[in-house]
């Protein structure tokens, strides 16, 4: 009986234990999960060049990919809970990397498709699981340092994918994209059977089957409705789409409501700085989702600039998220989480509303200098959103709160492109702001500030000292 009291003190020492090796480890896999989600973009041509089909076709592997993740987070949760959250860590970093090297060997679009399918789908377990085994390790006095840590690839990833695409494009080939992740991948595995701590998973943990079904379908038909608003030829097949998503979505807040055993615990939306991440944290990912989308067309489709020069100059957002990241913990510490995000999103807002007036005469430092600005008030609301959003949750309401959380941000991500691309044909259409073809972008940015600002209000309705036992935590 000792014994065994001592190997339970023991496992909850080292459940308690912040572990920063850990949380590096699963920010690694984020990174690599998140980079290719876009990193094919530039790679279009020359695939289509191989597979001998035309570009436009291409894009279907991308869709395949973001779809898969999206619809996969919800049943991962449940596996973690199964089988235990390491076993189901390591399954998805080996099916990931597996389905890499598919990819690489791809003789054919069909096959290229179906293998990004499977590295979605290793993709999806990597997200939700890794982020869990991190916060069930993490007490609460170090929730910022360890959302500090993983908060960073979905920064970094977006500047560096079109780079990294590009650069393995034009001087190696496009199969190098898939290659590079085998050895990444490998090592990942490797140090995940170290570092990841064995848990028990519940063999009798039953399945919310009917759940399940109308979560993932209404999750995938929210992906793909608002992939296809945000592409080139939008139509009432995409609206119908996501009205059914959305209806199936709805249908399965009803049904989990009065199961007996739901997919998700719904009750963790009774804690006020949870479901800020469903309202104002929702709308905040949104608008900022919409700026990499918007930018490089305005440079490119309204200044003029070619694409390396409208690339660099998007860089500056990215400049910004990685240089003020060291600040944004002591902010929080200092302030607690209702100033910051008041403070990022309305001065987010600031920015977008600044940016719908450069024109191609704007000096190129002061653009610079704003988009810099921005992206620092970008990475202060990123972090302290992922923070607050546990403050208050329970150990067992955590794998809900994180497999819902997961999904959100998928969803916001997926709406920020199509709802900055309906704002551009809305205001191309009715000429609000004037006739020229760039005025529409000043409509956009402008629309986006005041959506924006939406998100202040939301946050000045937090209670002054939510997530204090976060925020007020060891302050080393």
């Amino acid at each position: 009986m000792t014994t065994d009291s001592n190997q339970t003190d023991a496992a909850t020492a080292t459940e308690s234990t912040w572990q920063p090796r850990l949380a590096l480890l699963v920010a690694a896999t984020f990174f690599m999960e998140f980079l290719d989600g876009t990193i094919l973009t530039t790679a279009v041509p020359s695939i289509a060049s191989d597979f001998r089909v035309p570009a436009a076709d291409v894009n279907i592997t991308m869709t395949a990919y973001l779809v898969t993740v999206a619809m996969g987070i919800p049943l991962s949760s449940w596996l973690a809970e199964r089988l235990g959250a390491r076993r189901v860590f390591c399954l998805a970093i080996a099916v990931f990397t597996v389905a890499s090297l598919l990819c690489a060997v791809s003789q054919d679009l069909t096959m290229l498709t179906l293998s990004r399918i499977a590295q979605g789908a290793g993709g999806a377990m990597m997200v939700p699981v890794g982020t869990l085994v991190v916060l069930r390790g993490t007490p609460k006095s170090e929730l910022l340092r360890a959302t500090a840590f993983l908060v960073w690839p979905g920064l970094l990833a977006p500047v560096l994918a079109p780079m990294v695409g590009g650069a393995l494009t034009t001087f190696l080939s496009w199969h190098w994209i898939f290659i590079i992740n085998l050895p990444l991948g490998l090592a990942a595995f490797i140090a995940a059977l170290r570092l990841v701590p064995k848990t028990a998973g519940d063999g009798k943990r039953r399945l919310d089957w009917f759940g399940l079904l109308l979560t993932t379908l209404g999750v995938g038909a929210l992906v793909v409705g608002l992939e296809t608003l945000g592409g080139h030829a939008p139509g009432s097949v995409a609206a119908v789409v996501v009205g059914a998503g959305v209806l199936s979505l709805a249908g399965a807040v009803w049904w989990m409501a009065k199961a007996k055993v739901p997919l998700f615990n719904l009750s963790v939306f009774g804690t006020r700085t949870f479901r800020a991440t469903s309202t104002g944290g929702f709308i905040y990912r949104l608008t900022i989702s919409s700026v990499p989308f918007l930018l490089p067309l305005m440079f490119q489709d309204g200044f003029g600039w070619d694409p390396l020069k409208a690339g660099v100059m998007v860089a500056a957002v990215f400049v910004g998220n990685i240089g003020i990241k060291p600040a944004t913990t002591p902010l929080i510490r200092r302030f607690g989480f209702k100033a910051v995000l008041v403070f990022a999103s309305f001065a987010s807002a600031v920015t977008f509303a600044l940016c719908a007036f450069l024109t191609a005469q704007t000096p190129e430092p002061v653009i610079f200098g704003l988009l810099l600005l921005s992206g620092a008030f970008r990475s202060i609301g990123f972090s302290a959103y992922a923070s607050v959003q546990y403050a208050d949750i329970i150990p067992e309401q955590l794998p809900s709160a994180n497999a819902i959380s997961a999904t959100l941000v998928q969803l916001a991500a997926g709406a920020g492109i199509a709802v900055g691309a309906l704002f551009l044909r809305l205001f191309d259409a009715t000429h609000l702001f004037g006739a020229e073809h760039v005025t529409a972008y000043k409509g956009a940015f402008l629309a986006m500030a005041v959506l924006m600002l939406v998100s202040t209000i939301d946050s000045l309705t937090l209670h002054r000292h939510a997530g204090a036992e976060v925020s007020a935590g060891s302050r080393r």
